[in-house]
């Protein structure tokens, strides 16, 4: 994929993560994925904020936690939208709550960080300065947000209203959320995008899929999003991830399309790390879903 110029409203965009370290997390990050950081914080910032980086293109960030906020760190997703104000106003009306109204980030965009009726946390971000990631579904970036739930159908008349989306039936329980008409906007900024996915076996309507929807099957777990990020070899990086005082989670697995597995990082937020494998396409994993770890 070419490195992206530009998010329709409605699709995950970008994702950091708060820690109550932030620079440890940085040297974390750096020694598993490779990732280059900048400093984006004005000098005498309370806050910290680092930008992390492959091939020169924005992927991720690392960021101090918000004042006040309980000392756990955890992984963030943000959805673009035309205007922060009118998601946030959406989200309301649709039986969300609205964490921080919406507030401008210098010079970089307008967000808001809301909840979703069972209480999974998300960001809406309106573009000015930074789109949000550049770089994706290479190795060491962002390649998939997932919603965990409990409740699937209230989540799609939430996730309906505020941001459009409907939910794709993949066969033997498996759903995704779909965004009508981002298949047509993939097309044409990668033509044959939808040839290469029907050669793939793909099933119809994927080339809209934004996110994945992963049902909670243990009574602990709260809902959440998800973040995972392509790798390369998945078993190489829990191994490198366990070196660099992380935890691995779920041990790597094959799963349909993919090999996978669940890191948590040294302060304790966890992400999913997956390779892309065709060959799995059908195959059907025994091991539960990585989403009930995560």
């Amino acid at each position: 994929m070419p490195k992206r110029d530009r998010y329709i409203p409605g699709v995950p965009c970008w994702v950091d993560t708060s820690h109550p370290d932030p620079q440890a997390a940085v040297a974390f990050y750096t020694g598993l994925f490779g990732w280059d950081f900048k400093d984006v914080m004005p000098p005498g910032s309370a806050g910290e904020y680092y930008i992390a980086q492959l091939h020169g293109g924005d992927v991720a960030a690392v960021g101090s936690q918000p004042q006040g906020a309980p000392p756990v760190a955890v992984w963030n997703t943000y959805i673009a939208v035309e205007s922060a104000d009118a998601a946030a106003a959406k989200v309301r009306e649709a039986g969300g709550r609205v964490l921080s109204d919406p507030f401008d980030v210098m010079e970089a965009g307008r967000m808001a960080v809301c909840a979703d009726p069972e209480g999974a946390v998300f960001g809406v971000w309106q573009a000015k300065q930074q789109i949000g990631a550049d770089v994706v579904n290479e190795a060491g970036s962002l390649s998939f947000n997932g919603l965990r739930t409990r409740d699937s159908d209230r989540a799609a008349s939430f996730y309906g209203s505020v941001f459009e989306w409907q939910t794709l039936d993949l066969g033997g329980g498996a759903q995704m959320w779909r965004l009508p008409g981002y298949g047509d906007f993939l097309e044409a900024d990668n033509p044959g995008l939808r040839e290469g996915m029907a050669q793939m076996g793909a099933p119809a309507g994927f080339e809209d899929v934004v996110a994945a929807l992963e049902p909670i099957d243990d009574g602990d777990t709260a809902a959440s999003w998800t973040v995972t990020f392509a790798v390369d070899d998945a078993d190489a990086v829990a191994a490198n991830a366990e070196e660099l005082g992380g935890k691995v989670v779920v041990a790597p697995f094959d799963a349909p399309w993919v090999r996978t597995t669940v890191i948590a990082d040294p302060q304790g937020a966890t992400f999913i790390a997956s390779k892309f494998v065709p060959e799995n396409k059908d195959l059907v994993s025994a091991q539960a879903s990585p989403a009930n770890a995560a």
